[in-house]
């Protein structure tokens, strides 16, 4: 059997580019597809920003892995926005991805840290802080 051209595309990029696990390259793809999905208005698919992926990316993370998607994007090497974007210029690079003359890779950042964003859905709920240890002795009623 043999790989598509967007797994060869893949392979292309590791060999030149280690930062990113291969598995960041396919779930950007799932994520570009949810985005756009998300974002389609009677059926016609546009552009979607840095940011709007970027979205698209932490709710698909969210949604997939839930508690472990922090773990995982670490274990990927996504460790924020400008990570996906730099994703983004590498498929685009290799000619898998189009992009629109105005489109930077300053388009992807500032917009939100992508740790705190997949890692805060599953902290505790914060409790009422525990009494206080001190304690007034009571003196022979």
């Amino acid at each position: 059997m043999q790989a598509l051209p967007f797994e060869h595309s893949v392979v292309a990029i590791l060999k030149r580019d280690q930062r990113f696990d291969a598995q960041a390259y396919l779930f950007l793809k799932e994520a570009l597809d949810f985005t756009l999905k998300r974002h389609e208005s009677a059926g016609n698919q546009r552009h979607v920003s840095g940011g709007e992926l970027c979205a698209g990316f932490r709710d698909l993370a969210l949604e997939q892995f839930g508690p472990m998607a922090s773990t995982l994007m670490e274990e990927w090497g996504v460790r924020g926005c400008e990570d996906i974007g730099a994703i983004v210029f590498l498929l685009i690079e290799e000619q898998i991805f189009g992009k629109q003359d105005s489109d930077t890779p300053e388009d992807f950042t500032g917009h939100f840290d992508l740790r705190t964003e997949l890692g805060t859905p599953f902290l505790p709920a914060a409790r009422n802080p525990p009494p206080s240890k001190q304690c007034k002795a009571r003196g022979p009623a």
